[in-house]
């Protein structure tokens, strides 16, 4: 008897207890079930309802965009790779580079290269006026980044003063205190700029060609890159009051002149009054 008696107490025990594991269960999977539900909903009001979720991944070039990617797909694309994304050991990306680093590499010749060399030098340009400014607004829309304004004279409204103020602390160092350039190490060197336009110059400031730094809207505002403009232009256009201009590298040059000039002058004085003796 007592054995049955057992017998019945678990078998109502179990029975009693099934139901309570059942609701819990149930309770459980309806909760996995609302949270994926939930998922689902939030992940297709986003598909809907997000910003550009419905933009095409490449979004269409302007017209003057994609003559330029037809020009770079041609001229630029063996050494900056597809899509100007570069190419190691040959080229870097240009992703970013903006307008402004195009349009002065481009206009003053130095790209496309020939072979890669210490540093690009300024040749004739390969492209044209247009041609350029179809390469920079393909580079442009393509990642974006710095651009020059518009307009041919940008120094109109600089200041002389400040400008020389502004070259001397940020410019002479490389390119000396008249514009004439100089030397720099590993074969490297700052250019001359004298044959710069405002352009070029502004875009050399927002994009730091080569070993310049880049000096942006935030280290030199607009109005005091107009002043520096100003001031090289200047220094461009100024005459030689003093004659021959030995190159405008400063006083350097014209001590050594002085000096082997003199030292010329002072032996055949001497030879001079040696014979005379």
């Amino acid at each position: 008897m007592t054995s049955d008696n057992d017998r019945r107490r678990g078998l109502l025990a179990r029975l009693r207890g099934r139901p309570v594991a059942r609701s819990r269960g149930r309770r459980r999977l309806g909760a996995a079930v609302r949270l994926v539900a939930a998922l689902m909903l939030a992940g297709g009001a986003y598909t809907v309802l997000a910003p550009g979720a419905s933009a095409q991944e490449n979004p269409p070039l302007s017209g003057a965009a994609a003559d330029g990617k037809a020009l770079f797909d041609v001229s630029c694309v063996t050494c900056h790779g597809r899509n100007a994304q570069g190419v190691e050991g040959r080229g870097p990306s240009l992703i970013g580079v903006g307008a402004a680093s195009v349009e002065f590499q481009v206009s003053t010749g130095r790209m496309p290269m020939a072979r890669q060399e210490a540093q690009a030098q300024r040749k004739p340009e390969v492209f044209s006026p247009d041609e350029v400014d179809q390469l920079a607004a393909y580079i442009q829309e393509l990642g974006g980044g710095p651009v020059v304004p518009a307009g041919d004279n940008l120094h109109a409204d600089g200041n002389v003063a400040i400008g020389g103020e502004l070259y001397r602390i940020n410019c002479s160092q490389c390119h000396a205190f008249s514009g004439g350039g100089g030397a720099l190490s590993s074969g490297k060197y700052a250019p001359s700029l004298k044959p710069a336009t405002d352009r070029q110059i502004y875009a050399a400031m927002l994009s730091g060609p080569q070993n310049m730094p880049v000096f942006g809207d935030n280290q030199i505002t607009p109005e005091q890159k107009a002043d520096i403009i100003a001031y090289i232009q200047t220094l461009n256009t100024d005459g030689d009051p003093g004659g021959f201009n030995l190159g405008r590298y400063g006083p350097s040059t014209e001590g050594v002149a002085i000096f082997l000039v003199g030292i010329v002058a002072l032996v055949f004085a001497s030879l001079w009054i040696a014979g005379k003796s």
